[in-house]
């Protein structure tokens, strides 16, 4: 399991990718893509693809639905992101980028670099969009050496736009326009924007004495997009409704047109939800949603900074995330809790030190367009938003198996309570 996760993200150096990759694993198993103003038909399979880099996919029942059980993860990680007008002079080629999504600075220094994304093409009738990846080490930031920048060990601040900029080549004003260009099969002067990031392009691995931990760029949050999608693939068919998320843009708020915040979720709930005679209301109030963000395992060299009581370890089952900022109430983490107790799936419960409050998550986002029992899940991780990450490999087996028993699940509400069936 550990192996497939890691070539998942081997092959998705961007997001554009990442929802590819999902793509393909969906049309493999027989999901057909719904384009705008199609209509599902019961017993369906397919999907919704916006903007390249969120997706949504849908089970729907053969006889009449009884609700939703919906899974969502993000497909964007903190990275580089490189300017439109990227290239700076001077005794080298160098590359201007600033930082996506809160990466730690430092971890992202002397790392063989990759480049890849979104071009927009001119055509003889508008533009059209190229993915593209240079598919080699392409770029590198380098450090100072200490010899010259002195306390350079002592707390030093980096600063984007000089400390953080990246070596590409050894001169020659507009070779990394060519070289785009190349991959886009156009000319230079024919490409009218793009979306492009530096990404690390180190290997995942799968180590310890005994194979315990998985080590990779993207863990967070691609572990989850990875877990949920094969958990939804192997799921049983139900009476609900089964909804797979890949959300964009999750670092940077997610309110975007790709991102949780949007109106995806809902125009696709609703669409699904018409050929049944229930109605999208009252599949609504009988739905649950897995909002699945990687959760902080405790450091072995700050086990200070952790909850006391609610401090989770790599390998112990995937985490329960307890916060005033994350949807998890009484009611969705007792019916998480009992999905993976009836299936022998360890689980663990965090929470953030009270005086250190934690990142926010898709999972309040996407309530303010869509209200169902929502619970936040993560896989504990080290090293979150760092170039390269740290999880357990167990809990990715572990992970896979409880979206699956929650896809399977048959959960009837009433008012507070809940019933498993």
């Amino acid at each position: 399991m550990p192996e497939g996760l890691l070539d998942f993200i081997r092959k998705s150096p961007v997001p554009y990718f990442a929802a590819e990759e999902v793509r393909k694993k969906l049309e493999a198993a027989g999901f057909a893509e719904l384009l705008p103003g199609e209509a599902p038909a019961r017993g369906g399979k397919y999907y919704v693809l916006r903007s390249g880099t969120a997706l949504i996919a849908l089970r729907l029942p053969r006889e009449e639905a009884a609700g939703f059980v919906i899974t969502a993860g993000h497909s964007d990680s903190p990275c580089f992101k490189i300017r439109d007008r990227a290239e700076l002079s001077g005794s080298y080629l160098r590359l201007d980028a600033e930082p996506y999504g809160g990466p730690i600075l430092a971890s992202w220094m002397d790392r063989p670099l990759g480049i890849a994304g979104r071009v927009m093409v001119r055509t003889p009738s508008g533009a059209r969009a190229v993915l593209i990846d240079m598919k080699k080490d392409a770029a590198i930031m380098p450090h100072m050496a200490p010899h010259l920048l002195r306390g350079l060990n002592e707390g030093f601040a980096f600063k984007p736009g000089k400390d953080l900029v990246a070596l590409f080549a050894e001169g020659g004003a507009g070779a990394f326009d060519r070289a785009v260009a190349d991959l886009a099969g156009c000319a230079p002067e024919d490409i009218l924007a793009r979306d492009l990031r530096l990404y690390c392009r180190e290997q995942g691995t799968v180590w310890g004495p005994e194979g315990e931990y998985v080590s990779s760029p993207r863990l967070d949050d691609l572990a989850a997009v990875y877990t949920c999608t094969e958990g939804f693939l192997a799921a049983e068919e139900t009476d609900r409704i089964q909804v797979l998320c890949v959300f964009d843009n999750e670092e940077i708020g997610s309110r975007t047109r790709q991102g949780a915040g949007s109106d995806l979720l809902p125009r696709t709930l609703r669409a699904a939800a018409a050929p049944y005679t229930a109605g999208i209301d009252a599949l609504l109030e009988q739905s649950f949603m897995i909002s699945s963000d990687n959760a902080h395992a405790v450091h072995p060299n700050y086990p200070e900074l952790f909850d006391a009581n609610e401090r989770v370890r790599m390998n112990g089952g995937p985490a329960v995330k307890h916060s005033p900022r994350y949807a998890t109430d009484a009611v969705s983490g007792a019916l998480f809790h009992e999905i993976c107790r009836r299936k022998s799936i360890p689980v663990q419960d965090y929470a953030n030190r009270p005086d250190l409050p934690g990142g926010s998550t898709i999972g309040n986002i996407s309530a303010e367009t869509t209200s169902v029992w929502t619970v936040d899940i993560g896989l504990p991780q080290l090293a979150m938003h760092s170039a390269y990450e740290t999880i357990g490999s167990r809990d990715v087996d572990y992970a896979v198996r409880a979206v699956r028993a929650a896809y399977e699940t048959r959960a009837v509400f009433s008012g507070d309570s809940f019933e498993l069936r």
